[in-house]
């Protein structure tokens, strides 16, 4: 559904954006993962022609985006900044946007509903903007880019700022709308937020696309261990444990540090069982077992140097 390839941007002596370059299916949310000024949203505004390119292509669905209306009318963009007019009602503002999207009659009553109910609003469909949470903003800012039913959604840090309640309400709607088979470029630096909604992700840096692929593909790039933390409660002689556990093969190494045991291995739940299996031989039933397995935070981190929110 999404094409773009070689992406470039520059403002000034400053490259925000370099050699940038992904696709998206259609049913597939797309994570762009990194921090404040990695050039997440300069990126998604030349796939949505809301900023010129200095470089590279994006098309949308087979069509060139600069054909001009036949690729943008597939795009719905949810920009960072709340687009809403305080002093409108909910449905008020919906009418605004579906009209633009040029929308008429019962075709655009209809999708205005439709976006209330999908958020929950319905009931303050007709309360001014302006007395609504950060949170219910946040919501509507959303469905106002679904109104035209676009083949491409783009969100650009949706849940900035918002409740629990919202934040929920606004990943269930985006499991919702990839299992309806839209296509999602969705931009955060909140690692939990790509580990649970992205079928892939994309890790961007100093405007660079650094790495790309699922989870699980991104994790293994990296050699980080899985750690293996162990408490053992009045068990007698605990520090024993630190010998038993080095003395197993999956074990990288161990160390006790008067309360736990920290076991490093390459795959914690393969490890486990012989671990467990070792202990309770000497009569050292573990109290507590973490198994912290290593994830985005940690990608990042081996990739640049630096911690995701840097």
């Amino acid at each position: 559904m999404l094409v773009a390839e070689g992406l470039r941007k520059r403002f000034g002596d400053r490259e925000a954006v370099c050699e940038v370059g992904f696709e998206i299916a259609s049913g597939e949310v797309y994570g762009l993962l990194g921090p404040n000024g990695a050039g997440k949203s300069t990126t998604i505004s030349m796939i949505t022609g809301v900023l010129p390119r200095d470089g590279g292509r994006v098309c949308i669905d087979g069509i060139d985006l600069d054909s001009g209306p036949p690729a943008r009318r597939r795009i719905g963009l949810v920009p960072q900044a709340i687009t809403l007019y305080q002093d409108l009602t909910a449905r008020e503002n919906l009418l605004f946007w579906g009209r633009m999207y040029e929308l008429r009659g019962t075709a655009l009553e209809s999708a205005v509903q439709q976006a209330l109910e999908d958020v929950a609003l319905s009931d303050r469909a007709d309360d001014r903007v302006a007395t609504f949470s950060g949170g219910m903003q946040r919501r509507l800012n959303l469905v106002a880019g679904l109104l035209h039913q676009p083949s491409l959604l783009t969100l650009d840090e949706p849940t900035a700022g918002v409740d629990p309640q919202s934040r929920s309400a606004i990943f269930d709607l985006v499991e919702r709308l990839r299992d309806d088979g839209m296509a999602i470029l969705y931009t955060t630096h909140y690692m939990e937020e790509a580990e649970r909604l992205c079928d892939r992700i994309g890790i961007i840096d100093g405007g660079r696309l650094i790495a790309e692929g699922t989870r699980q593909e991104l994790v293994a790039q990296v050699r980080n261990e899985s750690r293996i933390e162990l408490s053992f409660g009045g068990a007698r002689s605990p520090e024993r444990s630190e010998a038993i556990a080095k003395s197993l093969p999956d074990v990288r190494r161990a160390h006790w540090d008067g309360e736990h045991l920290a076991v490093h291995a390459d795959d914690g739940n393969r490890c486990l069982p012989g671990l467990l299996g070792a202990l309770l031989e000497a009569e050292l039933a573990p109290s507590r077992i973490d198994v912290i397995e290593p994830d985005l935070e940690d990608v990042f981190l081996e990739l640049t140097g630096r911690a995701l929110r840097d």
